[in-house]
């Protein structure tokens, strides 16, 4: 018995002191980026036509955050790319996994939504299977993903963490507007039901009020040295897009620019591993950056852009300031699919979707808006009516992390924010695929161009079923163990 007893007594020994020393162990943070700029000729996909890019204003990058405190590890990858596809992530986060042993399940890739880049998202409505073969430029995107992240984790060093939040509210705009009765054209399906329009004329008199809000937040988690010099920034705001470039230039948009001017701002200049600050997507489905209610004006090209970048870094730098930071803090994610029906048209749409392609000279493509959705109709029809939606949940610390593969609605992220247990919480969209924009099922009724078949394609009521998948992932990290700050 004596024997026994001394055995059982050492193994409690070997693992408190085990427990002691992982519960000891140094947080580390590693930052990187990669180049993932196309080459010239390639297609800039931001429009409803592609056309060869031309000129290289700024490169595009995958930036790459990964944290370890010592228990679990967690990596953020964010691409200068309109969109990522499911095959892209998936092929990235499994050679990640290879080279440094962080789960596939505890990397994020997410898209920024640059309309100025070229796709890495293959075909529109390609199934998972399809996507899974990968072009060139999506090849070589998932290995920069991977390489970069793989930089990231050599770089580990000891580091702290701390999070805030700020508003800039400034450059928020809800982009879909009810107008005056009898003012909306009919769209592309020769429906007149449409309540609301995106994009109205702008300083209008057929104009009524935003047909939603907006979330001015700016949400970010920063590491730095223990001894203080900045180390890597992942912040998210909920803007679209900025625009604004010249003819066919490549670039990163405002994300891109707002990650320069944070370095200044920090004085991370001349760093040896560079400081890496990046904007991921929050939920910009229905936002931009244009106030409807007065005219247009007309600025030379990246004025805009540089305007947003600027007014956003000065807010993240104010919270910067205010950060509590930390020795080590929990880590931890989940990744699941759920399945969702995908939406398809009715007989009569895709018979009147036929006969407009018939219609056309044979050669020509669609060019109209009647003609580009009655090839959308066509493609969407022969999609599976049901297939799995990736989602994904972080917890840093205290602060929670939810992703979709989709232009996610304002409304959607404020919902999450306000039931999450975690604040703050923060939505990356554009993460891991593409499923086109994601409504609430209220502003599905209204209509208007984010709800048309062929621009949204999960089934009218997914967005509750996804807030409500996310919110049980977001609760059982809440519960799972671990130190809090």
């Amino acid at each position: 018995m004596g024997h026994v007893r001394d055995i059982v007594t050492a193994l409690m020994v070997g693992l408190a002191m085990a427990t002691s020393a992982n519960t000891h162990a140094p947080f580390r943070a590693g930052a990187a980026q990669g180049n993932i700029t196309p080459p010239l000729g390639e297609a800039i996909i931001g429009g409803f036509r592609p056309f060869p890019a031309t000129h290289v204003h700024d490169d595009l990058w995958v930036r790459c955050l990964v944290l370890d405190n010592g228990e679990a590890r967690v990596a953020f990858a964010v691409c200068d790319l309109l969109g990522v596809s499911r095959g892209v992530s998936d092929e990235a986060r499994r050679l990640a996994q290879e080279a440094t042993g962080i789960p596939a399940s505890h990397i994020l890739v997410s898209a920024t939504h640059t309309h100025s880049a070229a796709s890495a998202l293959g075909t529109r409505f390609a199934t998972q299977a399809e996507q899974a073969v990968l072009d060139a430029y999506q090849q070589t995107v998932a290995r920069r993903i991977a390489d970069t992240l793989r930089c990231a984790a050599n770089n580990l060093a000891p580091a702290r963490i701390g999070w805030a939040t700020a508003s800039e509210p400034r450059h928020v705009f809800n982009r879909r507007w009810f107008m005056k009765p009898g003012t909306l054209p009919v769209n592309p399906f020769g429906n007149t039901n449409d309540v609301v329009k995106m994009n109205p004329p702008r300083g209008s008199a057929d104009l009524v009020k935003p047909a939603g809000p907006t979330d001015p937040e700016i949400c970010l988690i920063a590491v730095e040295t223990p001894e203080g010099r900045p180390l890597a920034l992942l912040a998210n705001y909920s803007l679209h897009y900025v625009g604004g470039v010249r003819g066919a230039d490549l670039s990163a948009d405002y994300y891109g620019l707002f990650s320069e001017r944070m370095r200044r701002l920090l004085g991370a200049d001349d760093q040896d591993p560079s400081f890496v600050a990046m904007m991921s997507n929050g939920t910009s489905g229905n936002i931009n950056n244009i106030d409807f209610t007065r005219p247009g004006e007309k600025l030379p090209p990246y004025a805009k852009m540089r305007t947003v970048a600027e007014d956003v870094a000065q807010a993240a730098h104010a919270a910067y300031r205010t950060i509590r930071w930390h020795e080590t803090v929990p880590l931890d994610a989940r990744f699941e699919e759920i399945e969702l029906g995908f939406r398809h048209p009715t007989a009569e749409q895709l018979a009147r979707a036929k006969g407009i392609l018939a219609g056309l000279a044979p050669g020509k493509k669609p060019t109209t808006l009647d003609e580009i959705y009655a090839e959308r109709t066509v493609q969407v029809n022969e999609t599976p009516a049901r297939d799995r939606v990736p989602l994904q949940v972080f917890r840093v610390g205290d602060v929670g992390i939810a992703t979709l593969p989709a232009e996610v609605f304002c409304e959607i992220g404020l919902e999450l924010k306000a039931r999450s247990p975690f604040k703050p919480t923060f939505v990356v969209s554009l993460a891991h695929g593409y499923t086109g924009y994601l409504p609430t099922v209220e502003q599905h009724a209204l209509g208007g161009y984010e709800t048309w078949l062929g621009t949204s394609r999960l089934e009218v009521e997914a967005a509750p079923k996804l807030v409500d998948a996310l919110l049980r992932q977001l609760g059982r990290l809440d519960a799972s163990p671990g130190l809090r700050p």
